[in-house]
């Protein structure tokens, strides 16, 4: 594999390195919770149920790309929106890990045989009612991906050295429950990253690569 910059090798050493840190409080300190200090009471108040999303890194030559799904409109919750592969944990799902690959597999069709976990980030406290775990990997090219299409209706790939880029990080703003919220917005043709899956991607920049 490649260690030029944002090459997957180089995401591995930093992952296996970040994995070392304390994660378990930290969601307070990065992401789009900084662009909204005013919600982490309201977050703690909440029962969340845990959840766990694959930040998928695709070991390219050229670069390493990491995988998005575009979600169906037909889901009841962040439908039609930009999302990691995940979901809910199982009572069986041992950890997140096994939990995010379970949900990969059933979503995208990408098989773990192709992926290698390396790492963890904070939570995501999502006020949607999930405490979320960005699980960290590395995959190999040869997969096949066959969407679910009761869960994605799209498939795609975005470069990392796009994704680390700060200045393709747009802070975004609207009015939720009669509030004004921030949130990262990070357009990349014609798909339109934000919400939680950019305060995630905002997250792994700050611990990784700012």
């Amino acid at each position: 594999m490649s260690t030029m910059p944002f090459s997957a090798t180089d995401f591995r050493r930093r992952a296996v390195a970040h994995g070392a840190a304390p994660v378990e409080e930290a969601w307070r300190e990065h992401g789009d919770i900084l662009l909204n200090p005013g919600v982490i009471p309201m977050l703690e108040g909440l029962t969340l149920k845990d959840a766990a999303v694959l930040v998928p890194v695709i070991d390219d030559a050229d670069g390493a790309k990491v995988i998005f799904t575009q979600r169906t409109a037909k889901l009841r919750k962040h439908s039609g929106q930009i999302a990691f592969p995940g979901g809910g944990m199982d009572a069986e799902d041992r950890t997140p890990e096994v939990a995010a690959l379970r949900e990969t597999e059933e979503e995208i069709g990408l098989h773990r045989s192709f992926v290698e976990t390396v790492g963890r980030l904070p939570y995501y406290m999502a006020m949607s009612g999930f405490r979320i775990t960005p699980v960290l990997a590395v995959v190999r090219r040869g997969f096949s991906i066959v969407p679910n299409p009761d869960e994605v209706d799209a498939v795609f790939e975005v470069p990392l050295s796009f994704l680390m880029n700060p200045d393709n990080h747009i802070v975004g703003s609207s009015v939720w429950q009669g509030r004004e919220r921030h949130y990262y917005r990070m357009p990349y043709g014609e798909r339109n990253i934000w919400g939680i899956t950019a305060g995630i991607v905002r997250t792994l920049y700050e611990r990784l690569y700012a």
